[in-house]
């Protein structure tokens, strides 16, 4: 699972950020990487330098293999709760739409094939 951090120009996008945000999303995701190629993590603040709650915001889009790509929005206080919080809940997207690809697979009706014919003259 590749994961590409991205960072508007209100938040310093240095290197201890990227580790540090990179693990959160495998920490989140491990479970399910698998199915995910590549996660994007677009990080933005809402209010630049005014301050305020709820200004920090993460959009996460995962890119799961054979599918169209899912993608989750969260705002926080900070950036550590806005990445925690989007992180988990693209969890839980791709967790159930995993689930109902299961279900569907499970509960296809296809008429069985039919079994091969004996061609021996014997």
């Amino acid at each position: 699972m590749q994961i590409q951090i991205n960072t508007d120009h209100n938040i310093a996008g240095h290197e201890a950020l990227a580790s540090h945000v990179s693990g959160l999303v495998e920490n989140a995701l491990n479970h399910i990487s698998d199915h995910i190629t590549r996660v994007e993590v677009h990080l933005s603040d809402e209010n630049s330098n005014k301050g305020g709650e709820n200004e920090k915001r993460c959009v996460m889009e995962a890119r799961l293999e054979g599918r169209q790509p899912v993608a989750v929005t969260h705002q926080a206080t900070t950036v550590d709760q806005a990445v925690d919080g989007a992180a988990h809940k693209l969890a839980r997207l791709i967790e159930s739409t995993l689930g109902r690809l299961h279900d569907q697979a499970n509960r296809r009706t296809d008429p069985p094939l039919p079994e091969p014919r004996n061609t021996d003259p014997s």
